[in-house]
């Protein structure tokens, strides 16, 4: 149906953003992962190209994945519940073209953000290197502590397994930030925080967690971690 007015054109497109963004799991991880990236933008010196390369980057990774959804239901409606080779192969392609995007933008913001983060690692690595070395025992007790403390305060009988929130990722994001106050090698973090969102998406994956406990664990350990450094620093 042919749209009548220009507002209606606008309107019609932000519901499709808001149909995928409650009906589709990795628009919402693409739009906190972009949302995330320009929050930490705010902190470093970018100059007027890197910023709009950063933000072209991340419409780029958004617009795929909305596509990738376009597609996906335009199969549906075609094949049905009916299987069909060619459906098999336009939803793998359209996710292919999501997967090149999502690595162009990691590359992306690695280049972007190494030589700021280096500068900083530098002075914050020699302050850290005169602090005691039981700090990052500490840190990685606290966080297994809270975990379990919250979910026996949210009714979860089973500590290690399941519940809010994710005790692996909540641990996976402490050794990864631990990691990350202990080195300058902005490759090491990355690596680390990789392992620690791999981690996290094993577990809503083997659907022990939500995506939303994954998350909270996630911040849980990296904010109890941060603190117990600067507390120290």
């Amino acid at each position: 149906m042919k749209n009548r007015s220009l507002l209606d054109s606008f309107n019609n497109a932000l519901q499709g953003v808001i149909h995928a963004l409650r009906t589709e799991r990795n628009v919402k991880i693409h739009f906190l992962a972009a949302f995330a990236v320009l929050i930490l933008a705010l902190f470093y010196r970018f100059t007027p190209i890197e910023l709009l390369i950063l933000i072209a980057t991340s419409t780029l990774v958004i617009v795929t994945e909305l596509f990738n959804t376009a597609v996906e239901a335009i199969v549906d409606l075609v094949c049905g519940e009916k299987k069909h080779p060619l459906a098999k192969v336009a939803k793998d392609v359209s996710a292919g073209a999501v997967f090149i995007t999502s690595m162009n933008a990691l590359i992306v913001a690695y280049v972007l953000f190494y030589t700021k983060i280096e500068r900083q690692g530098l002075i914050i690595l020699h302050r850290i290197q005169q602090l005691p070395i039981y700090i990052t025992l500490i840190s990685i007790l606290l966080v297994i502590l809270s975990t379990i403390v919250l979910k026996t305060l949210t009714g979860h009988t089973k500590p290690f397994q399941g519940g809010m929130p994710s005790g692996h990722s909540s641990l996976a994001f402490a050794c990864a930030t631990c990691i990350a106050f202990l080195t300058d090698h902005i490759l090491a973090i990355s690596l680390a925080y990789f392992l620690a969102l791999l981690v996290a998406q094993s577990r809503v994956e083997g659907k022990i967690h939500t995506l939303l406990q994954t998350m909270a664990g996630a911040l849980l350990g990296t904010l109890i971690t941060i603190l117990i450094f600067q507390l120290f620093l």
